[in-house]
């Protein structure tokens, strides 16, 4: 039994009582932050309890995030930036397919119990494959000797104009997919290398690793086969490759590494807006299978209703913050007064001990924040002092309208404590990353470097990665302090959760690196997503396309033999140089090509793959070009910043 006592230290629940875990000691930590936030909240109104959201609302809120609105709503307005649903579900594998038919056919039964019916029949746009229906578009050539079974899945599509509307259905699909016993990653790898960090906050490569014999290397990311099928095996009583080759690793502390295939590394910044709006249909569909795979079940809610500011610092969106400050500062990513917070701690907090932990005077914190949301363009900085700033960067992260890591994925992050594994949940934090809005994902990687920077400074200021965790968790995560009053049961609960909310702190931390990096079935999926989309836009037959794509293959086998002893022609419009004809062999890299424009005075320039089955990709420094081409023949190459 907890304490009844009505000290601080009392209002800490034992650890003891609750949990029997040895690795989550020491949690008062995170009970005097709490208890440090519920004293800044006195006298503020206390945020609605949450809502569940009903089996309508669900299920449409998950079709709407995976791209396939059209199917619920019967819009087409969106279709003119949106690819079409049928372009999205032939580029997914046959377990992707059943979690979406699974979501479609719960929200028609709910329809159906309710007596009410779908706005457009799915029928309408698609259906039943026939003979030409197992001619599938193609997906990108791989580049590998020998391909692995393709995932993907066709549709065809007829447009009916009547009247009659039932409930929808999503179309019979040929599966050809077969799952790998043991999941291979390619032989050719390289070194990865940080080559871009957020704005203001640069994270100096390898400056944070421990050494390299210490690292793990995550050759997950080289698999042409989703995190959804390795998987899967748990279901038929088989072992998951991941788990077989990770379990009972002792080192769960060391890093993974992201581990690059020979096309190069592929993050999240490097890719366009159209190409991430694309990766996040997906991401949205393989979260949600692979989850579901291990037996994870996700519960979304409401989101409150909290009051949102035009003006001002704290209570803004990180949009308009960003809009704001561009207009100042083209080209920044990270609002400034983030920035600026996260400076004067770099600055003058990294090696002071408790940097973090040590709360502030709450009055002079509100006077802070009065004179910030007051005159934030004009704010005298130097009066800041380390712990002002700690107190106001963990304040603004909490007053945000829309949380950091979002309403909408909140739920699914705290389901991840569900997960067993640690490769999995590191898996799963991967995708959801790639989820976030542009804004909050550049906002959160800024944190996550500058927590790896006070880690790696603890033997100064004494604050380990798990003590950055349990400091940190209560802001990221809402957390309700329930107090000595609730049963034994609700402790152990409100304990379990702030135990697992500090958990996925550290691996987000520990693990940040591969946050952000883009797996090769991910990329692979946007390629023939991008295929098939410039195929309809083409407007042509199935008959037409199969007679295409068969020249076309046949084209593409002579091209790259012909490319080998050929050349290729970069554009570079903001050079004297505005293009070069260059010669390829098998060791050409991107490093390579840009060396070649460089000139004094010029900013870092990087070589990019446009077009093809991509709309635009930033290639990796160190890719090989040939391997590049192999797997879109038909981009053109470009240089610029």
């Amino acid at each position: 039994m907890l304490s009844s006592s009505s000290t601080t230290s009392s209002m800490l629940p034992s650890h003891d009582t609750v949990t029997s875990d040895r690795r989550c000691v020491a949690m008062e930590t995170y009970w005097r932050e709490v208890h440090s936030i519920e004293e800044e909240k006195e006298g503020e109104e206390e945020e609605e309890e949450r809502k569940s959201m009903d089996e309508v609302e669900l299920e449409e809120a998950w079709l709407t995030e995976a791209g396939l609105s059209s199917l619920v709503t019967g819009s087409v307005a969106a279709e003119e930036t949106l690819p079409p649903a049928e372009v999205l579900l032939s580029t997914l594998t046959r377990q992707q397919v059943t979690t979406v038919r699974r979501r479609l056919d719960n929200y028609n039964e709910t329809l159906k119990k309710r007596n009410r019916q779908p706005i457009r029949d799915v029928r309408d746009v698609f259906t039943e494959p026939d003979d030409d229906s197992a001619d599938r578009c193609p997906s990108p050539p791989s580049h590998h000797a020998e391909s692995p079974p393709s995932h993907h899945h066709t549709t065809t599509k007829t447009i009916r104009r009547n009247a009659h509307r039932v409930r929808p259905t999503l179309p019979m699909f040929v599966y050809e997919d077969q799952l790998p016993e043991h999941p291979s990653s390619p032989t050719n790898t390289h070194s990865p290398t940080n080559t871009h960090s957020p704005t203001l906050t640069p994270s100096p490569p390898h400056t944070h690793l421990p050494p390299t014999g210490r690292l793990r290397r995550a050759d997950w990311l080289l698999r042409d086969t989703p995190y959804s099928e390795g998987v899967s095996e748990h279901k038929r009583g088989g072992t998951c490759w991941d788990c077989l080759r990770f379990h009972g690793d002792n080192n769960s502390e060391l890093q993974f590494v992201p581990v690059s295939p020979s096309e190069g590394l592929t993050c999240a910044d490097d890719l366009s807006s159209c190409d991430l709006t694309r990766l996040g249909f997906i991401s949205h569909i393989e979260v949600s299978t692979f989850l579901l795979a291990l037996g994870v079940q996700t519960k979304r809610t409401r989101p409150p209703r909290r009051r949102t500011r035009d003006s001002g610092v704290f209570g803004v969106p990180l949009n308009s913050l960003l809009e704001n400050d561009k207009k100042k500062f083209p080209g920044v990513k990270v609002p400034v007064v983030f920035q600026k917070l996260l400076c004067i701690l770099e600055q003058t907090g990294l090696q002071t001990e408790g940097i973090l932990r040590v709360p502030g005077s709450a009055a002079r914190l509100k006077y802070l924040r009065r004179e910030l949301d007051r005159c934030s363009g004009a704010f005298d900085w130097s009066a800041v002092r380390q712990v002002d700033a700690a107190g106001l960067l963990k304040l603004f992260i909490r007053e945000l309208p829309t949380p950091l890591l979002t309403h909408t994925h909140l739920s699914t992050y705290r389901s991840l404590l569900g997960v067993s594994s640690e490769v999995h949940q590191v898996q799963a934090l991967q995708l959801l990353s790639l989820l976030l809005p542009e804004v909050h994902r550049d906002t959160l990687r800024a944190l996550l470097v500058f927590l790896r920077k006070v880690v790696f400074h603890q033997d100064q200021n004494r604050m380990s990665v798990w003590n950055v965790s349990m400091v940190m968790a209560p802001n990221l995560f809402t957390c309700c302090h329930r107090g000595n009053k609730s049963s034994i049961a609700k402790q152990r609960e409100e304990m379990e959760e702030a135990v697992g909310a500090a958990r996925l702190i550290r691996l987000m931390i520990t693990h940040q690196d591969l946050l952000w990096t883009v797996p090769t079935f991910l990329l692979l999926q946007v390629r023939h997503m991008n295929q098939v989309s410039n195929q309809k836009q083409l407007g042509l037959s199935r008959t037409t396309r199969r007679l295409l794509r068969r020249r076309n293959d046949k084209n593409d086998r002579n091209q790259v033999t012909e490319l080998c002893e050929g050349v290729i022609r970069v554009q570079a419009p903001r050079h004297t140089k505005v293009s070069m004809a260059i010669q390829l062999d098998e060791q050409m890299t991107a490093r390579d090509v840009t060396s070649r424009f460089e000139c004094e005075d010029t900013p870092v320039q990087h070589l990019y793959e446009v077009g093809g089955n991509i709309c635009e990709r930033r290639l990796h420094p160190d890719c090989l070009l040939l391997d590049v081409y192999r797997v879109n023949p038909h981009c053109d190459w470009l240089i610029k910043p």
